[in-house]
């Protein structure tokens, strides 16, 4: 009986530092986490978020299909683009998400 408190005495202090010893490599791995994955994505987000919302008439941009245009006009929502001569699109204003303007032209 004696041999059981014992037992029981020196168990405690060791599951206390086992479960610290558990919790500390997954807060690390929380942390890298967020570093390497969420906070860049949230950062990318809001760039792209102000780019849209300052797009002008004028710019030529690009569709998240890989349509390339020139802003004509711009909605709350919606973004007209001039792909071709004559030829306009109606495109959602989320669906824009390159500013073409320094890229090179062929």
């Amino acid at each position: 009986m004696e041999k059981l408190f014992i037992i029981a005495q020196g168990a405690a202090p060791g599951g206390t530092s086992a479960l610290t010893g558990m919790l500390l490599p997954m807060l690390v791995i929380i942390v890298i986490f967020y570093f390497f994955m969420i906070r860049p994505q949230v950062k990318r987000q809001k760039e792209l978020r102000t780019f849209r919302d300052q797009l002008a008439k004028g710019d030529k941009v690009v569709t998240t299909g890989g349509i390339y245009g020139k802003v004509l006009e711009i909605k709350e929502n919606v973004v007209i683009m001039e792909v071709d001569s004559n030829i306009s699109l109606k495109v959602d204003k989320s669906a824009i998400i390159k500013d073409m303007s320094d890229a090179q032209q062929r």
